[in-house]
């Protein structure tokens, strides 16, 4: 039986023994190694993507320290989401794409408090990360959210 999101393997090198998990917008797909072959349009939720150990400090390095976006590296095959049923196929009828904006305008929010320092404690390098990396993915794919709130 089915209970929810399962722990995949690190989508860098394939690992299975995972450290670090980050939630990303359904739209980071496009950005990811084999992302065209998936219509982020149909996830439902976020998407998760696990780093081992190694991995993570190469990831935390061209993050935190380089400015850059491992996406383009991560395998999508790799990640962790859930796409809608396929009602269209099975009823014959066409059902309304889900609207993932309330998902990034709430990933936005939350990643530009967390850049701003705006937690009773300081940031982790993970949420540092994590944080950074969804802004860059929603902005360069020009997400409705990006750039528009900042509350």
């Amino acid at each position: 039986m089915y209970t929810g999101k399962v722990e995949r393997p690190c989508c860098l090198c394939g690992r299975s023994e995972v450290d670090h998990r980050l939630d990303l917008p359904p739209r980071a797909i496009e950005l990811m190694k084999h992302g065209d072959a998936i219509a982020w349009q149909d996830v439902v939720g976020e998407v998760a993507v696990h780093f081992c150990v190694d991995c993570w400090e190469t990831v935390r390095e061209l993050t935190l320290e380089m400015g850059l976006s491992p996406l383009p590296r991560c395998n999508v095959a790799r990640a962790s989401f859930d796409l809608r049923e396929d009602f269209e196929a099975m009823t014959d009828r066409t059902r309304d794409v889900p609207d993932q904006r309330p998902l990034e305008r709430r990933m936005w929010i939350e990643s530009g408090r967390t850049l701003a320092g705006e937690a009773e404690y300081p940031p982790t390098d993970r949420e540092l990360v994590e944080a950074r990396i969804r802004r860059w993915a929603l902005a360069e794919l020009d997400s409705p959210v990006a750039g528009r709130t900042t509350e």
